[in-house]
């Protein structure tokens, strides 16, 4: 551990900038998804889910690749590697001439985006630990969340003047000024003598040693459970709000006003989490998910959409629980994880996501007329996530300071 518990400002924005080239990969997309669809020949507008729900699964498979990585040569060149992974993936997209290219395009570039996304956690997990970490970790991501509140209007803004390709252009631009960042300010943090030793069997190793930790795999599970719901309203939205709701030129703005509840909770998160402890706040943010899809469903069974304004008021509150769990639920899972940080997060990180993608692709697929089976999915693995909690019951380890 390196910063011990000194805040570092730019250190955090530095972290959250590494995270959002992934948010902007895929928010600043969504209201070009329908021009894409049509310029490569897409018939059903739901085949368009898979331009967001495909770079989560490149995600949790390079984890896989660069975590392990990372724990024998160190953070800063793996992230160069799977920076250049994204550049070539990009290329592909933008040179795509049927979806199905596409589609092998956005799966690399979660390929290469899944090393600045997970080795970003492991550089946290290298620098802090405890309750602090959950700390930090709630500040990385609500400034993280601050991208998808500006994206989707920058992607709109600039398909009024462009065509699509410029979405990708843009992200390309954006990314190599954060490496730049990155190269010249940050310091590696796995030194030498605490690097493991390259071998064929690292991967099998570390997932040994992974699972070893109750609430590491745990924890590990509700994130799949919450991120995969969640990944339902990412791939939908733009479905929801423009067809379901007639509300295309609104859709940005919508998406904007609800990345900002996230963000606010995360804050409130980072504010409150050494006093009360991340255990304790995510098992009653996760109850707060559960019980307020529960009653979306109960009032709204018949599949009738609400008014625009009471689904707005249900997906605020949904989405201000979920501000409480994504930095918590990472940082539980990590904390017994310091020794094997790399591994750790790419094993998290692979687990969560590759549940996460076809839950919101099966759930997505129900998403046709009515909002209702979106908030099926919240209740239904809500109730999971908290039982989850309960069976549990609060570890001992998961809220202390201690460095391991």
């Amino acid at each position: 551990m390196q910063n011990g518990n000194t805040f570092k400002m730019e250190f955090v924005a530095l972290m959250a900038s590494l995270m959002s080239i992934v948010a902007l990969s895929i928010d600043a997309l969504l209201p070009g998804l329908p021009a894409i669809g049509n310029d490569l020949g897409v018939t059903s507008t739901n085949d368009n889910q898979w331009l967001i729900t495909m770079i989560f699964l490149g995600l949790g498979f390079g984890q896989l690749i660069f975590g392990p990585l990372s724990d024998s040569f160190g953070r800063k060149p793996i992230v160069y590697i799977g920076f250049g992974v994204f550049i070539i993936a990009s290329i592909i997209c933008l040179t795509a001439k049927n979806f199905e290219m596409m589609i092998i395009g956005r799966v690399l570039q979660g390929v290469g985006l899944s090393s600045p996304r997970t080795l970003s956690i492991a550089i946290i997990r290298d620098s802090y630990s405890g309750n602090y970490m959950a700390k930090i970790m709630s500040i990385v991501v609500m400034v993280f969340i601050l991208v998808p509140v500006i994206a989707p209007a920058m992607g709109q803004f600039i398909l009024n003047f462009r065509s699509w390709h410029s979405i990708f252009y843009v992200n390309l631009i954006y990314g190599l000024l954060v490496m730049l960042w990155f190269w010249k300010r940050q310091d590696e943090t796995l030194v030498k003598e605490n690097r493991i030793k390259f071998t064929s069997h690292l991967f099998i190793d570390g997932a040994r040693e992974f699972i070893k930790y109750r609430d590491a795999v745990a924890f590990t599970l509700v994130s799949g459970f919450i991120t995969g719901s969640f990944m339902v309203y990412l791939s939908t939205s733009q479905q929801i709000f423009e067809q379901q709701y007639n509300l295309a030129d609104l859709f940005p703005y919508i998406f904007a006003s609800l990345a900002i509840s996230v963000g606010l909770a995360t804050y409130l998160n980072s504010v409150f989490v050494v006093k009360y402890g991340m255990w304790k706040i995510a098992y009653i943010a996760t109850a707060a998910y559960a019980f307020i899809s529960l009653a979306y469903v109960a009032v709204f069974w018949s599949g009738i959409n609400p008014s625009i304004q009471v689904l707005l008021g249900f997906f605020a509150i949904q989405f201000f629980a979920v501000g409480f769990l994504f930095g918590n639920l990472r940082a539980l899972a990590m904390q017994p994880l310091g020794h094997i940080a790399g591994i750790g997060a790419a094993i998290n990180g692979f687990v969560s996501t590759v549940m996460a993608v076809p839950i919101a692709n099966y759930i997505g697929s129900f998403v046709t007329d009515s909002v209702l089976p979106l908030f099926i999915g919240f209740s239904s693995f809500g109730i999971l996530s908290l039982l989850t909690f309960i069976i549990l019951k609060k570890p001992s380890d998961a809220v202390t300071d201690n460095v391991h």
